[in-house]
């Protein structure tokens, strides 16, 4: 009888692969997008607008 391997959960898979160093460019590219989409969106933007 072979040994029998317990197979990961989603969430796990998900998370080792979000935190694995081969993928860490992409996912740091991808906050920061996110980071300047929530930025360009908020009421801070308006200080990128040259006075009038």
């Amino acid at each position: 009888m072979a040994p029998r391997q317990t197979e990961k959960g989603f969430l796990s898979t998900t998370y080792e692969q979000l935190t694995a160093p081969d993928n860490a460019t992409i996912v740091r590219s991808i906050l920061v997008f996110g980071a300047g989409v929530a930025f360009l969106h908020s009421s801070l933007s308006e200080l990128l607008l040259p006075p009038l």
